[in-house]
């Protein structure tokens, strides 16, 4: 099993998922500029539309779309506790989360890595923070995470969002129960395993 990522994009949240399921796989990083893999493969080879992440299987298969790759994972590992199990109320729920972080707040950060005008920027800043104004509400009820007390990919996904409030200058201390989030998920073993991979942190 092999992922294609790109340091600190929304290909981190796969990552934290495949190794808090504790499965095995190799990494292969890409320049999203060049579209190209630091082994010189053309990345678009493999997801023809040149984004990450993508998951190749054991038996070749390839998964694009980072909330589809997600729970695949949960589900192959149920042991893993990730995900609830499919046609539960907690799974739809599970879903619901994962659809508002990808249509939502992920799209709503968009703008803020792109050339767009300072008018632009302030639009999706505000769009960022109604979205988040939701997170914190959920949050608000005493909750370690977005399904109660078990870490979940919903989370994973969602902490992704979180740590790209520093380079967008957004300041996530305005939610504080989404920081706390933020920092509780930082501190898991995993997770900072992932990041340490990528080089986010030492």
């Amino acid at each position: 099993m092999q992922l294609y990522y790109t340091p600190g994009v929304c290909s981190l949240s796969p990552h934290i998922v495949l190794r808090e399921a504790g499965v095995e796989f190799d990494l292969a990083k890409v320049d999203l500029a060049t579209k190209r893999t630091t082994q010189n493969e053309d990345y678009r080879n493999i997801n023809t539309m040149g984004y990450v992440p993508a998951l190749v299987l054991d038996g070749g298969e390839v998964l694009t779309e980072g909330t589809a790759i997600v729970q695949y994972i949960a589900d192959t590992n149920p042991k893993s506790g990730l995900a609830p199990a499919a046609g539960t109320i907690d799974r739809a729920l599970l879903q619901a989360h994962l659809n508002f972080i990808s249509a939502e707040i992920h799209k709503s950060f968009s703008p803020l890595f792109n050339p767009s005008t300072d008018v632009q920027k302030e639009e999706a800043r505000t769009k960022v923070a109604v979205r988040f104004d939701r997170i914190e509400e959920q949050l608000s009820d005493g909750r370690d995470y977005l399904m109660g007390s078990q870490f979940s990919v919903a989370d994973a996904y969602l902490f992704v969002m979180s740590t790209w409030t520093s380079p967008t200058n957004i300041d996530l201390q305005r939610w504080p129960h989404l920081a706390a989030f933020s920092k509780r998920v930082a501190e898991r073993p995993k997770v900072q395993e992932a990041m340490r991979a990528e080089g986010l942190i030492q």
